[in-house]
């Protein structure tokens, strides 16, 4: 990112004509070289997770997909496109791992090879080791059943909810810090949950429509031209952050940091532009995660709904906002209550940030039905490449 504000800087036109330009040249590139290393890297992941032992591998975690995955990453990130590193990062380590382990005798199985190597991906990117640890069990590892880790949050969150009645906010050795009252933030994690799981179902809904298994015609017109359809959400991205000011740019980390310090002055518009910017890139088939995207699109989210009442306290807004949306993306609660927890160090919102992550997972449902990315993964069963 420091390089594209560099260029911005210098040329502001020339370099918003990176993001078309960008987004073909990496979807060329993606198709040609290595079609397995397009979009967040995440299906791929729990597709081969899922492949039986002996079955052909193809190149979804190789050393040769990983070295792709990091350098058209690298590239999109310097055209200022939408995305984040921490799906790329997922694929990338996975990749490493199972490549180094191939062919040993002994020890973890491949299954477990990679579904370690795609929680430490997680871990790495966000510098957030539990975050990681559950990431796998709840996404990667296909033998966890998803009705019983909803049934697990929701009496936690029911247990938070009585001890807060009974006790109000306390801790077992005490007080040890300043930390702010919780009753806003058990207030509002119900209304942010709601509204941040129906933009992330509708997030997925979108990006399912463009690059899942349907058939309907922008699919087909993007597995027909899809260099063009590449060329032409560059320049609905461009245009995005040319109507935004620049807000687009990026991951997003720059935007979601000025929130959590409590400057709310980027709330909605951010939350709409970000979710343009980030469709744009993620459809486009060239690398990118949207995990980092997701949480600055959320962040925007809660920042607006810190504006409309007091009940709303600025920063938890905005944490519980982060936490809702990536929730309502991805289908996975426990993951994005537990990410939003270590990397903001506030464990002592554990249980409203459960609470909204929950009503979120719930909320989607009722857009996307199926979680975003085990949609995806199907088109890479059976070491198929795919362009999705």
């Amino acid at each position: 990112m420091a390089q594209h504000d560099r260029l911005l800087a210098w040329a502001r036109w020339p370099t918003l004509l990176l993001l078309p330009l960008g987004f073909a040249g990496c979807a060329w590139l993606t198709r040609r070289f290595a079609p397995e290393a397009s979009g967040s890297g995440i299906p791929q992941v729990i597709a081969a997770a899922r492949e039986r032992q002996g079955r052909w591998d193809g190149q979804r975690v190789t050393l040769k997909t990983a070295l792709w995955k990091t350098v058209l990453t690298a590239i999109m990130l310097v055209c200022g496109a939408s995305v984040g590193r921490e799906g790329p990062t997922v694929q990338v380590v996975a990749g490493v791992m199972r490549t180094l382990t191939r062919g040993l005798k002994g020890g973890p199985g491949r299954r477990a090879i990679i579904i370690a190597g795609g929680a430490a991906g997680v871990a790495a990117a966000f510098n957030t080791p539990i975050a990681g640890v559950v990431f796998a069990v709840e996404e990667l590892a296909a033998n966890f059943e998803r009705r019983t880790h909803i049934t697990v949050i929701l009496v936690v969150v029911l247990a938070g909810l009585a001890a807060y009645a009974v006790q109000g906010d306390y801790a077992y050795f005490g007080v040890l810090g300043g930390d702010a009252p919780l009753k806003s933030a058990w207030l509002a994690a119900p209304v942010i949950g709601l509204a941040g799981g129906l933009c992330g179902g509708l997030f997925s809904r979108l990006l399912t429509t463009i690059v899942g298994p349907g058939n309907n015609p922008v699919a087909r017109w993007r597995r027909a031209r899809p260099v063009l359809f590449a060329l032409g959400c560059g320049a609905v991205a461009a245009a995005v952050a040319l109507a935004s000011g620049g807000l687009t740019f990026g991951a997003g980390y720059a935007q979601a940091k000025a929130l959590l310090q409590d400057h709310p002055e980027q709330g909605l518009g951010l939350a709409v532009w970000k979710f343009l910017a980030s469709l744009a890139a993620s459809a486009s088939g060239a690398p990118g995660g949207i995990f980092a995207p997701s949480l600055t699109t959320g962040a925007g989210l809660g920042a607006a709904f810190a504006r409309i009442s007091p009940i709303f306290a600025g920063r938890d807004a905005v944490v519980l906002g982060m936490s809702s949306y990536l929730s309502g993306v991805v289908q996975a609660p426990l993951t994005s209550a537990v990410i939003l927890m270590e990397m903001t160090r506030s464990p002592g919102l554990v249980g409203p940030l459960m609470l909204a992550a929950l009503i979120a997972r719930w909320a989607s449902g009722w857009v996307m039905p199926e979680p975003l990315y085990h949609v995806l993964s199907r088109a890479w069963l059976g070491g198929k490449a795919s362009s999705a």
